[in-house]
């Protein structure tokens, strides 16, 4: 712009700017761009000064912000770093919206959930930080009410809050899909008194599988691959290469009435669920499940015992 002296009409200046002149008026007269002087004929007049202002307008409302903002600027109550602080500390939160709602889109049409399914997801993926962990935090309180603070349970208890404080970025439909799924979990009353009675029982309950508070027993996990195998090759827990491969898992000699109460007390296809959904919310490979060769290590030992 000249720095003569030179004195420009709203047309001139909105062809000199590329700023319509409907929009200079607009902004003239909320106070943004003042005019440096009238015409003879009445018009408004704006200088160099004015129209590096409306220059400072036009970047200042690209960027988003309001009129009320873009007049504290300019009348120096804020300054532009801190107004563009605040901005971005807004955008950030839209962005993490948009990206939270990307991801239920993504979900729905991947797994076309139900209607109620697809509520319950936006619903969660809205909530806050503190309102996801408070979900948790209630459903862990109720069951470890009661329970030893000082034993094995609080522990678990700790292990059963951890959530992320946030969820990414950018969340995978997997991760959305595992909010609403952990919702619906601890929502539903039998897995809360399942898991009760897991805690009451004084045991510790871990993701890869049950073991005893108490005495120390072998870890049966290492044998978890050599079941899986038998069951993929059809071998029933009852039958006499069941019960030879159980001999080799569990010594007669190991106490096997014991070992059957514990493991029907102690696994639970939710509650192993339950861990795998916290490690996909923190980003994390889900664990392997292992419930099922669990579930067959229980059965032989049920038909040895009968």
């Amino acid at each position: 712009m000249s720095t003569s002296g030179e004195m420009f009409t709203i047309g001139q200046l909105a062809r000199r700017t590329g700023v319509s002149a409907r929009t200079i008026r607009f902004w003239s007269d909320a106070g943004l761009v003042p005019p440096a002087g009238r015409s003879a004929s009445g018009y408004r007049l704006y200088d160099a000064d004015a129209a590096a202002r409306l220059d400072l307008v036009r970047t200042l409302r690209e960027l988003g912000l309001g009129l009320d903002v873009v007049q504290a600027v300019l009348s120096r109550a804020r300054t532009v770093a801190e107004v563009a602080a605040a901005h971005v500390a807004v955008l950030d939160v839209q962005i993490r919206t948009l990206r939270l709602r990307r991801a239920v889109l993504s979900t729905v049409a991947r797994h076309g959930p139900t209607i109620e399914e697809t509520l319950i997801m936006h619903k969660l993926a809205k909530l806050s930080a503190r309102e996801r962990q408070q979900i948790i935090d209630d459903f862990v309180d109720g069951v470890f009410a009661g329970a030893d603070q000082d034993g094995p349970a609080a522990g678990i208890a700790r292990g059963m809050r951890r959530l992320p404080a946030e969820l990414p970025d950018d969340p995978a439909p997997e991760q959305v899909s595992a909010w609403v799924e952990l919702a619906e979990l601890v929502a539903d009353e039998d897995f809360r008194q399942r898991a009760r009675s897991m805690a009451l029982a004084g045991q510790q309950v871990a993701p890869d599988g049950p073991a005893s508070g108490g005495e120390a027993q072998p870890d049966y996990r290492t044998f978890t691959d050599r079941i899986s195998q038998a069951m993929a090759a059809g071998v029933a827990p009852g039958s006499t290469e069941g019960q030879a491969l159980l001999d080799i898992i569990v010594p007669a000699t190991a106490g096997r009435a014991q070992l059957l109460a514990q493991l029907e007390t102690f696994t639970d296809a939710r509650v192993e669920r339950y861990w795998q959904l916290l490690a996909i919310l923190n980003g994390q490979p889900a664990p392997p499940s292992v419930v099922p060769a669990f579930d067959w290590l229980i059965a032989a030992l049920r038909a040895n015992l009968s």
